[in-house]
């Protein structure tokens, strides 16, 4: 698309919000979302955008670079990149190798990505006491379908009975395998693989020689270096209720910032039911509202944006508290901000 095309190709921010389901973190865009944009940022540098849908919402790109040919050479390459992990590790298409290790419940031979994948999933869950558990998919798929089917809630023995296949030390990892040792599990990795496509995008435009760009994909955020020299680029956290102001304005030089909430994904109107579940009572927490990470990858606080939110605050600040060049802001149900004693504006 040429830049002039560009320059048209634009919608109003709340109404891209709307559409793109961009939840939790963003950028601070200003008035307008550029679906695709390529214009002169500075008198060495072009800042080329480009917007397009994948992994259920929108992933917008920046580049900026001396060349505008090689910041839109840069990012295609980035969402060809993109493309292809997310087909990988797409748990719902049954070719894929976690469609196939869901099936049959062993896969050998396992593709670079998921063992990366997979591996530091296994890390989180030693590293939160279980918090974060990959084998939740079972009880996930059980609360989807049976408010599909019932509008209502499950009932706890039904609950009690899936629970038994949520155990992430089932999941025997050689390197090179995957076996589950009960019957029936599977695993979903919804909260960590969006954060590791993410990454590698970034490295894809690291390696063809931008210094300078961003990553938004629904809110997960992944910066390489600032705007430019002198600038950082500024993320802005999304309020939950949003039509609230911003619950936080950060700059960022590199890293990157993850968010979870209740709000994303829902089964009912009081939100009591959501994509997010303790693998340890099988239930949603509901001390939380929203939580964000910041981390030096977007893998890392994917993760720990829903181990966080598992935890529920005073014990979820504790867990970042703990980790090196970590930081989180909660949101409590109450409507209460809790940051770790590193967050930027803490």
């Amino acid at each position: 698309m040429s830049e002039h095309q560009g320059n048209h190709n634009t919608m109003d921010r709340r109404t891209f919000l709307k559409y793109s389901g961009m939840l939790g973190v963003g950028v601070a865009f200003g008035g307008l979302m550029p679906v695709s944009e390529a214009v002169a940022f500075n008198r060495k540098l072009y800042k080329v955008t480009r917007t397009r849908l994948g992994m259920g919402t929108f992933i917008a790109v920046t580049a900026m670079h001396p060349s505008k040919a090689e910041a839109d050479d840069a990012i295609g390459k980035a969402f060809e990149e993109m493309d292809r992990v997310s087909r990988i590790l797409d748990r719902y298409q049954s070719s894929s190798a976690i469609g196939t290790l869901n099936h049959e419940g062993y896969l050998a031979d396992l593709p670079k990505e998921v063992c990366d994948v997979v591996r530091r999933a296994l890390y989180f869950h030693k590293a939160t006491g279980g918090a974060f558990d990959i084998t939740v998919k079972p009880l996930v798929d059980m609360y989807k379908e049976h408010f599909a089917t019932h509008q209502t809630a499950p009932p706890e023995k039904e609950v009690t009975k899936i629970l038994k296949l949520v155990d992430g030390s089932a999941v025997q990892f050689d390197g090179r395998s995957i076996r589950f040792a009960k019957e029936g599990m599977g695993i979903t990795l919804d909260g960590i693989a969006k954060g590791y496509i993410i990454d590698r995008g970034a490295q894809i435009l690291e390696a063809n020689g931008i210094k300078h760009g961003l990553i938004n994909a629904g809110g997960d955020i992944r910066a390489i270096g600032g705007k430019d020299s002198l600038a950082p680029w500024r993320v802005a956290v999304q309020n939950p209720d949003k039509d609230g102001p911003y619950l936080d304005v950060i700059t960022m030089v590199n890293g990157a910032v993850a968010t979870s909430g209740n709000y994303e994904v829902y089964f009912d109107k009081e939100k009591l039911y959501h994509h997010i579940v303790n693998p340890r009572t099988g239930r949603s927490p509901l001390q939380s509202t929203s939580v964000s990470v910041l981390a030096s990858n977007v893998m890392d606080a994917d993760a720990l944006s829903t181990s966080v939110f598992v935890l529920e605050p005073v014990a979820g600040k504790q867990l970042v508290e703990n980790m090196p060049n970590t930081e989180c802001l909660i949101l409590t149900a109450g409507k209460k901000k809790v940051a770790s004693t590193g967050w930027p504006t803490a």
